[in-house]
């Protein structure tokens, strides 16, 4: 008998945890499946270059996964009944359900509207690769001049502010934050951050707080109004809502309660991570949703599932922070290293090296999903006729 394991999402977190399993695990002893709506990887962390009109390097799934054993199964999730341990599902020939024995939910986040009035029908989001589309066909029809107001002052709206202005500059490229401009960074990381945002011709709205978005403005909390040809909105992630709709425990916002290892703390056949999974890092803080909290959550869910699964030992890796890498267009960019609860120290690196160590990431990250072995010995190990029954083995000693 074959324990099922079944995966949803295909993003950085599903695809690496999918990917381990299957290294890790015999697939005469375990069916893998992979639930994901679109044939294709998608690189989330370079959605504001596909937006500011360039084209990304295709990564279909069928030869990322092929020869692993992983079964891709295109469809859209539509809901998960923890209590039967099914997934129902719909793809071109209608809706199906999935049964499991482990559960991988991993179906991460999306643009949050904040509930601000006019966000729906006005702004552009680049959370997802057919927002960044509708932005880029969108930027393109754009006359010179005419202007982007790019709407939060995080990582993403850094990031897609400077690679629009790099990539047109005959627009009149704006950021409206709601703090200070990077006022988590450090002094020389502020510092570096306006030299770049004046060379780009940048306007920075600083202590903005947004609103409203209408066709042609964005309206701020201190009655003033900012012309917006274009409003481009960043303001954070809201996660996948199906997880709140289970019997499972989550948060006030739908993340999945998870312990150490990723596992759910009322449904112990159910792992959550990436962005849908509420995890305690360094100076017990929740970790931010990014790449870089959710990459070390898939490897530590896939492999407490395959030493459950086998006797083996559970890991014990602590999660960390040890940077946040910026792009800044493609010439320029920003790490910032920070404390292993995520704030910044004094030392940075910048400029064209840093535009090349921020690529590197981004392409370590890709890389990551179709080989995500690191750390791992290349046997597979057993899952005995025992423990594919039951569900699960009893938990090795950590």
């Amino acid at each position: 008998m074959q324990h099922r394991i079944v995966v949803l999402g295909a993003g950085y977190t599903g695809a690496i945890a999918a990917g381990r399993l299957a290294k890790r695990l015999r697939r005469e002893d375990v069916a893998i499946t992979l639930v994901n709506a679109e044939p294709d990887f998608v690189e989330r962390v370079r959605m504001h270059q596909l937006a500011a009109g360039q084209d990304l390097k295709p990564r279909p799934f069928s030869e990322m996964f092929a020869g692993t054993g992983v079964e891709l199964r295109l469809a859209k999730v539509t809901g998960v009944d923890v209590d039967r341990k099914t997934v129902a599902v719909i793809d071109a020939n209608g809706a199906e359900e999935l049964a499991y024995d482990t559960l991988v939910y991993a179906l991460g986040s999306g643009w949050n509207a904040q509930g601000v009035p006019g966000t729906a029908e006005h702004a552009y989001e680049i959370a997802s690769r057919p927002g960044a589309l509708r932005l880029r066909e969108r930027l393109a029809r754009l006359d010179a001049g005419q202007t982007v107001v790019v709407v939060g002052g995080g990582l993403t709206g850094l990031e897609a502010a400077t690679e629009i202005a790099e990539a047109r500059p005959d627009l009149d490229v704006a950021l409206a934050a709601r703090g200070g401009l990077g006022d988590w960074l450090s002094p020389k990381g502020r510092e570096h951050l306006r030299k770049v945002f004046g060379k780009l011709g940048i306007t920075a709205h600083e202590h903005a707080t947004v609103t409203g978005v209408e066709a042609d403005r964005v309206a701020t909390a201190d009655g003033k109004a900012i012309p917006a040809a274009v409003a481009v909105w960043t303001t954070g992630f809201a996660v996948h809502p199906i997880a709140k709709a289970t019997a499972l425990e989550v948060t006030d916002i739908g993340q999945i309660v998870v312990d150490g290892t990723m596992r759910s703390v009322s449904h112990p056949d159910v792992y959550a991570v990436g962005d849908a999974a509420m995890v305690m890092g360094p100076g017990d803080k929740p970790l931010r949703m990014s790449c870089a909290s959710g990459s070390p959550t898939a490897w530590q869910a896939a492999d407490a599932i395959a030493a459950r699964l086998t006797g083996g030992k559970l890991p014990n890796v602590p999660i960390r922070y040890f940077n946040q890498c910026i792009s800044l267009g493609r010439k320029e960019g920003l790490i910032q290293y920070v404390t292993a609860d995520d704030r910044a120290v004094q030392a940075v690196l910048t400029g064209r090296l840093a535009a090349l160590y921020k690529e590197l990431i981004c392409k370590g990250a890709a890389w990551s999903v179709a080989n995500p072995t690191l750390g791992l010995p290349t046997r597979r190990h057993r899952v005995t006729r025992e423990q594919a029954a039951a569900g699960s083995a009893v938990e090795a000693t950590a």
